[in-house]
């Protein structure tokens, strides 16, 4: 996305509107790609913090051999593997369930989507960390594979080994819950 990119141009030239741009877009989609690492939002939300603040006080140079977004979540999984060197311990944190349900939906549909959706996190969640995070990248941020070997710092071949392997544990973990789910 070159939004990003010259957004951050516009921001080193001075213009801060740029920043809080930047902010804008990617400060979700950051905070659940970091919360692969830390698997506590709270935690999450402070990494993603740091990382727009190295953007904002530090002034990185972003060259542009991949996109501005993956550039930007290298960042911030640098950070992430910092903060988790400093705490020298993993937590865990139970999935927060907030849906509502619009008065058009089937009341039953929507509990077993749900309910199939709140399974399949759990799972995602009993997965080693790099399976979390290479599931995360390509299925919910819709990163490439050469994007998110970039960001995890492997080659695409280990990145395609490592989402079928992440796929199989996924499928295990899910067939010990009794749920088929199409696809894996």
């Amino acid at each position: 996305m070159d939004n990003g990119a010259s957004s951050y141009s516009r921001y080193l030239e001075g213009d801060d509107s740029a920043l809080t741009e930047i902010i804008r877009i990617y400060k979700d989609g950051l905070t659940l790609y970091l919360n692969s690492f830390t698997n506590n939002i709270h935690d999450a939300e402070e990494i993603m913090e740091e990382t727009f603040y190295r953007l904002a006080y530090k002034k990185p140079k972003y060259k542009p051999k991949s996109s501005f977004k993956t550039w930007l979540y290298t960042i911030g999984r640098n950070i992430a593997i910092d903060y988790i060197r400093k705490q020298n311990r993993y937590r865990t944190a139970s999935i927060d369930d907030c849906a509502e349900i619009s008065s058009v939906e089937d009341i039953e549909e929507y509990f077993c989507r749900e309910e199939q959706s709140i399974a399949v996190h759990k799972a995602v969640n009993k997965l080693k960390t790099e399976y979390r995070q290479v599931i995360y990248l390509i299925y919910f941020e819709d990163f490439t594979n050469t994007e998110t070997a970039a960001i995890m710092r492997k080659t695409s071949r280990q990145i395609t080994n490592l989402l079928y392997q992440a796929k199989k544990a996924l499928k295990t973990e899910l067939e010990k819950e009794g749920i088929t789910y199409a696809g894996l």
